[in-house]
């Protein structure tokens, strides 16, 4: 036997060992393998040489030409190095110059591969960020070696096994084991005898790992075989019993469904949808998302039904049987070519289909849609004549996803192309509809936009196929366009201030630009060359109609009404997509009439000024023919601007349409009479929208005549049993809004004259054309009709209609009654007894009616304030594509429904707010509204209520907001003249306090009526004439005689700051005012919109959406800008030396209203979290270095801190949470301690501000930032535990677990920067968690134990007995006594003997080193 070399063998050993081996002839434990070279391709003759390369080399003599080789391999060869051609004469530096070309012949030696036909494969979307990591613990995953053919590697067994589960066959039993086990034998009845089975059911001897585990599974389930049979029959019973009582019931029923299972649950998923794709038409970025996207939307089963079973490919379920010539339904025939031999695997497609059955996991699975884009359920089995049966990866499931459908919208056959958007755009439906609410989880127009819809839709605009192109066009309106959205603004038109819309932009997302950070402004990008800097995928990300105006959707529209003159439904269509598309913003609309030749052939083919009458009520072709969404789309254009609007009129021929459709009756239009009821309603409304500018008034005069034959036939028109009442009544509404425009407008003809003539060649709006004298005929008219209509309340068949008017009646009524009071004309006695008459017979009749009572009981109900619950099972929005969201969509109540009071309170609300304007004396009539129990009640709801702000409610929000300012500006002129209002008053104040910061973009002049009037007004502070401030003070001594505790100071000076600030009031709204003046401008616009000043007007379209119009802060403002202009600079100090003239009264007057609302007021500022209160009131601070030492300012702040700190407010202060407006709170408290350091001179007050954050439960930095960073500040901080208004346990409890602070604790007592009479309060605290922490015996880490022993044996042999005696004798924290804590006399025994056995460890340590 041959020995193993050892280390001190020489040279001849080794040799000999060598020739000892090769002599006998024994195997070699390594065996060298030549590999082919790869390179070459082919195994080849290693030991050819290089030929006829003749190369100037330098030789060395005694050397070898090549490096021997250091391994046993064989040196690599070029593969191509054997096909060149050289010569012996060439030149190496001709052979070099020849293939070291420049890089433009190389560059145009390129050709581009062609890649169309190559199919594009997508990673497979799973619920991990990483692929799973195959690890060779995890035998399951592989294939036994039997299987494998012979011996192979784990990559490759773990390969063939992942190949061996996509393909269905079972992981672990053997070929021949995949036998499907009968139903009966489910039980194992004793007298029937075991059947003789090839393979166990169950055992797979996944944990054999030895070579021999398919025989080894074979022999243990042979040996359980003959067990059972040797059991007698009640010993298998019982057995099968106690089984049965051990195991969970579902791994019974799993065991038992594992012997039932014969159908096969998967199909291979190389099987691929019937539908072939024309791939590379869509960006390859949207194809990936739309792979990952489309999963999302997925079905959602219920736990409580969704059964165990196992997934596909594991144990238990076998393979299908392999198809045979008699499973064919075709027999192949001899004389078919190529047919002689069977291949069962391309025969599977003719296989029938497996039964459906329910996914056997809780995870959600893919969800499926039919033609009619109702969801599929995954049990449901479906016929296959449906034709929802197709070969996709689950063939036995009805129904395509919505990957499946994006894969056959591209196809080569027309048909799949037409029927595959066609079931998108009824998706698109039934999901704006909010009908998968419910049953999918995830939103599917997120997810279909997500996944590149609108890259789809746009391929398919373009194709040359009509009805391709005509599914395209209403898909994309099922994407844009909501039909109950249209209906909702349709029916607030005729509101007070219905006219009026929110732009539907998204919600404005800042974007930080790196690459403009540090340039001047001059060199930054504007948002315009943003824009046209981003893609299109970027764009219509963020915005869906930016990002389809970017892809040139408007030429597309264009040229699909002009040149393919599409069927009536497509022309539909496209007029909702433009409608929707000018809603967008101003912007939007601006694009659509720039859009070359689109509005000529609107206007040319859809508004014509004659045309022949349709031959059928639904004429197959609607060129030629008046449309009414026609008319609306320009109604909307019109509505985004004063310019737009007169380019439509004069320029496009808008005023000859309008004569000529309503000159005459619906009924001579020679259209049918929906149409034409909805076309004269349109023109209507496109007529008052121009007459809200002071434009079209010319009309007025030429079509008088006709309005006034209209107004006349009002009653005659309103039938109940006409089918086309709805109609009707839009169309009388249109009427009365076009009616009290050309009122309004009038009504500013005398001003407008005046300011001409005064203006001295000054720019000015034109006077219109019509003047007062030609509307003041219409109100006797009108004036009847709603007399007549108040009368019919008490019809059954009427009622509902004469509800649906008299709102409109009434916000006539208010134009006519505001505007007669400005005109030269105006007879004072005349109109107050008209006034009189009014209220007398119709308005007291109205408001005391039991329908409208009964209506009134509705306000709370139909609040979209008090109920914000009822909109959060609203359709599916998706922030790119904002939309209304109807709240009574679904079946709530709303502002919008016809048992909704809002319509009626507001008209007769502002109809009273100008009356009583007028005739004081008539105010005390309508005290029952304000004092109705059901109203007053909708009052306290709303002082209540903190209502969320989106565009889903913004748009009706508006409206409730106009009538709870209405309400308030009625209170305000009865609470000084009437007590049983004025009882009410806190409760008016709170609801103007709550609705001032709820207002939105457009109501800036409501919110400067609400704070010169009943924000700031003493009638509704009852509290300040009531005995509130003395309530204070006898409050604040029962509390200080219950204490016995004097702290100073505090709240028992509140009630004489609380009467000072009852004084200041009117300086105070002035100071707020001021500050506010930078909104001016709005509120001159919103001013002029809501006192009805048309020529002044720019636009109907409300500002853009981003938020309200005064932060929810807003009494913290005034501080706040001090800050922002005076405080701390980027460089540490302050940005100015002196602070501006008035601030002192600014700060003050700002604390005073603060104080008294949180004395009074303290619902109004729920809203606002204490840590931001804490955090704006330190703008005191930081504002100035001596701001917060004068007088005045130091009461306030004292009284709002001792508020802050009262025991029910303090657990609510939290400030681990940063608050709103700054990055984090240890950024502002190390800038009020650096502040303190520079310029506080040891004030209390800002010392009392310092302590407050740091509290045992706040975050450990900031009493780090304090001891650590700022511990100068010790010295200084000399606040006492008497002035303290915080319980000094909040410092002290629990114990301190920090290491590194305790570290700075024992520090600073130590080094003597800590003093008791220098900062009492802090050293109280350090004492207390040191002494805890060296005298705690509870389990820590060596670390921590080292530390405390170390600390402990320092203060043993302190030399300061003083302070030796305060950290190892302190007791407990004690306000009265002498250093504000309790000492032991002595040190309590376990105290006493742990510290002997510290120091004694230390005697006996120091001993064995001596």
């Amino acid at each position: 036997m041959l020995r193993r070399p050892n280390p001190t063998d020489s040279e001849a050993d080794l040799l000999r060992e060598q020739e000892q081996f090769l002599i006998s002839g024994a195997p070699s434990a390594a065996n060298v393998v030549r590999r082919p070279d790869k390179r070459r391709g082919e195994a080849g003759d290693h030991n050819r040489e290089d030929e006829g390369s003749q190369r100037d080399v330098v030789t060395i003599e005694d050397l070898p030409d090549e490096l021997p080789s250091l391994t046993p391999a064989p040196s690599k060869k070029s593969r191509f190095k054997a096909s060149q051609v050289t010569f012996e004469d060439e030149n190496a530096e001709d052979r070099l110059d020849r293939h070291d070309t420049h890089i433009s012949v190389v560059l145009s030696r390129i050709v581009e591969r062609d890649t169309s036909s190559t199919p594009v494969s997508l990673p497979v979307f799973t619920g991990m960020a990483f692929p799973k990591v195959l690890h060779r613990s995890e035998t399951s995953s592989q294939v036994p070696l039997s299987l494998n053919g012979g011996k192979k590697s784990i990559f490759a067994r773990q390969i063939a096994a992942q190949r061996l589960k996509e393909n269905v066959t079972p992981l672990h039993a053997a070929p021949e084991a995949a036998q499907t086990p009968k139903p009966s034998e489910q039980n194992l009845p004793p007298e029937t005898k075991l059947p003789k089975v090839s393979g166990p059911r169950l055992v797979t001897g996944q944990g054999l790992m030895g070579p021999d585990s398919p025989g080894e599974t074979l022999r243990i389930h042979v040996e359980n075989q003959a067990k059972l049979q040797a059991l007698s029959e009640c010993e298998i019973i019982e057995e099968q019993k106690k089984l049965l009582f051990q195991l969970d019931p579902r791994l019974v029923e799993f065991v038992r469904s594992c012997k039932m299972q014969n159908v096969p649950s998967s199909v291979s998923p190389s099987q691929q949808p019937e539908a072939k794709s024309n791939e590379g038409t869509i960006p390859l970025e949207s194809a990936r998302r739309e792979s990952d996207s489309t999963s999302a939307a997925v079905l959602f089963q219920k736990p409580q039904e969704v059964e165990m079973e196992v997934e596909e490919g594991e144990e238990g379920l076998s393979a299908p049987p392999a198809m045979t010539v008699d499973d064919v339904p075709v027999k192949p025939q001899k004389e078919w070519v190529h047919m002689d031999k069977l291949e069962p695997e391309k025969l599977e497609w003719m296989r029938d289909l497996p039964t459906p059955r329910r996914k056997g996991t809780k995870k959600a699975m893919q969800a499926r849609f039919d033609f009619a884009g109702s969801l599929i359920l995954p049990t449901e089995d479906l016929p296959t004549h449906l034709g929802l049966h197709h070969h996709g990866e689950e063939p036995e499931r009805g129904g395509y996803s919505l990957q499946e459908l994006f894969l056959l919208s591209r196809s080569q056959v027309i048909q799949q192309r037409s029927l595959a958007l066609s079931t998108l755009a009824k998706i698109l439906s039934k999901a704006r509809a909010g009908e998968y609410l419910s049953v999918l989880k995830g939103n599917v127009m997120s997810t279909l936009l997500d996944a590149g819809l609108l890259f789809l839709l746009r391929f398919a605009l373009d194709d040359s196929v009509v009805g391709v192109m005509s599914a395209a066009v209403h898909t994309l309106k099922a994407l844009l366009v909501c039909a109950e959205d249209e209906e909702g603004l349709d029916c607030t038109f005729s509101w007070f201030q219905g006219l009026s819309t929110f732009p539907l932009l998204p919600s404005a997302q800042e974007e930080e630009d790196e690459e403009d950070e540090g340039l001047d402004e001059s060199m930054k990008e504007t948002n315009r060359e943003k824009e046209e800097r981003k893609s299109d995928h970027e764009v219509a990300r963020q915005d869906v109609i930016k990002g389809l105006l970017k892809m040139k959707l408007l030429p597309r529209l264009r040229y699909i009404l002009e040149v393919v003159i599409p069927s009536s439904r497509v022309v539909q269509d496209v007029l909702d997509v433009l409608t929707r598309i000018t809603r967008h913003s101003s912007s939007s609309a601006t694009q659509v009439l720039d859009c070359p030749r689109l509005m000529e052939t609107v206007m040319s083919s859809f508004l014509p000024t004659s045309w022949p009458p349709p031959t059928s009520p639904n004429p197959q072709s609607v060129h030629g023919l008046p449309l009414a969404s026609a008319m609306k789309l320009l109604r909307v254009l019109a509505a985004s601007g004063r310019h737009a609007c007169a380019r439509l009129l004069n320029s496009l021929g808008v005023s000859e349409r309008l004569s000529c459709l309503l000159s005459a009756e619906p009924s001579e239009l020679l259209l049918d009479p929906t149409e034409a009821l909805r076309i004269t309603t349109e023109a209507y409304r496109l007529w008052a929208v121009a007459a809200g500018y002071g434009q079209a008034c010319n009309l007025y005069i030429n079509l008088y005549p006709a309005l006034v034959k209209t107004l006349q036939s009002v009653h005659r028109a309103l039938i109940p049993s006409d089918p086309l009442l709805p109609l009707q009544l839009q169309r009388v509404l249109a009427l009365l809004s076009l009616l009290t425009q050309v009122t309004h407008t009038a009504g500013c003809h005398q001003e407008l004259q005046a300011d001409m003539v005064s203006s001295m060649g000054k720019e000015c709006p034109p006077p219109p054309v019509v003047s007062w004298g030609h509307v003041t005929g219409l109100q006797a008219s009108l004036l009847g009709h709603l007399k007549g209509f108040v009368k019919s309340l008490d019809n059954p068949l009427q009622k509902d209609s004469s509800l649906t008017l008299i709102p409109a009646y009434l916000v006539y009524l208010e134009a006519y009654y505001h505007q007669i009071s400005k005109q030269s004309c105006f007879k004072p006695v005349e109109t107050l007894q008209e006034l009189e008459q009014l209220t007398s017979e119709v308005l007291l009749p109205l408001m005391s009616h039991p329908f409208v009572q009964g209506l009134i009981k509705n306000i709370k109900p139909s609040s979209v304030v008090c109920n914000v619950q009822s909109t959060h099972l609203g359709p599916e929005t998706t922030p790119s594509l904002p939309g209304l969201a109807r709240p009574n969509r679904s079946g709530l109540p709303g502002l919008v429904v016809a048992s909704s009071p809002f319509p009626l309170l507001t008209g007769l609300g502002l109809l009273l707010e100008t009356i009583t304007g007028i005739h004081k004396g008539l105010s005390s009539k309508f005290t029952g509204l304000l004092l109705s129990e059901h109203v007053i009640g909708y009052l306290r709801s709303c002082s209540q209520a903190t209502p969320p702000l989106s565009h889903t409610r913004a748009w009706i929000l508006r409206h409730e907001h106009n009538l709870l300012y209405l309400l308030l500006r009625l209170a305000h002129r009865l609470v000084p003249t009437n007590p049983k209002v004025a009882k009410h008053a806190s409760l008016y104040h709170q609801v103007a306090l709550v609705l001032l910061p709820w207002l939105l973009p457009g109501s800036e002049y409501l919110a400067h009526e609400l704070l010169s009037s009943i924000i700031f007004s003493k009638n509704f502070i009852s509290e300040g004439h009531s005995g509130g401030p003395e309530a204070i003070e006898l409050e604040e001594l029962k509390l200080h005689e219950e204490t016995k505790q004097h702290r100073s100071p505090s709240l028992q000076i509140a009630g004489t700051l609380l009467r000072e600030a009852c004084v200041q009031l009117p300086s105070i709204r002035g100071c707020f005012l001021t500050h506010l003046a930078h909104l001016e401008s709005s509120v001159l616009v919103s001013r002029d919109s809501f006192l009805g000043r048309n020529p002044w007007i720019n636009s109907h379209l409300l500002p853009e959406l981003r938020g309200p119009i005064l932060p929810s802060d807003w009494p913290f403002l005034p501080l706040v800008s001090l800050y922002e202009r005076t405080g701390v600079s980027d460089s540490g100090g302050l940005a100015v030396e002196e602070l501006p003239v008035g601030s002192l009264q600014t700060v003050t007057h700002s604390l005073q209203w603060l104080l008294l609302l949180e004395m009074w007021r303290e619902e109004a500022l729920k809203v606002i979290p204490p840590v931001a209160k804490f955090a704006r009131l330190s703008c005191v601070f930081l504002c100035s270095s001596d701001l917060f030492l004068e007088r005045p300012v130091q009461k306030l702040t004292w009284g709002l801190f001792r508020l802050l700190t009262r025991p029910s407010r303090l657990d609510s202060l939290d400030l681990n949470f940063p608050p709103p407006g700054l990055a984090s709170f240890q950024d502002l408290y190390s800038a009020l301690l650096a502040q303190y350091e520079a310029v506080s001179f040891g004030d209390q007050l800002f010392g009392c501000w310092i302590l407050l954050p740091l509290q045992k439960r706040y975050s450990v930095a900031l009493r780090l930032a304090v001891f650590g960073e700022h511990v100068g500040m010790l010295r200084s901080l000399g606040v006492t535990l008497e002035q303290l208004c915080i319980p000094i346990e909040r410092y002290t409890s629990p114990p301190e677990d920090s290491l590194p602070l305790l570290h700075l604790y024992f520090r600073s007592l130590v080094m003597g920067t800590l003093k008791h009479c220098w900062c009492p309060v802090l050293y109280v605290v350090a004492l207390s968690h040191v002494n805890s922490f060296i005298f705690s015996q509870d389990a820590a880490a060596q670390e921590v134990e080292a530390a405390r022993h170390s600390m402990l044996r320092k203060i043993y042999y302190m030399t300061d007995k003083v302070l030796r005696n305060h950290l190892l004798l302190f007791r407990l924290p004690n306000l009265h006594s002498k250093f504000g804590f309790d000492m032991y006399d002595q040190l309590p025994p376990i105290r006493a003997k742990h510290l002997e056995s510290v120091c004694g460890l230390q005697d006996s340590s120091d001993d064995k080193k001596d």
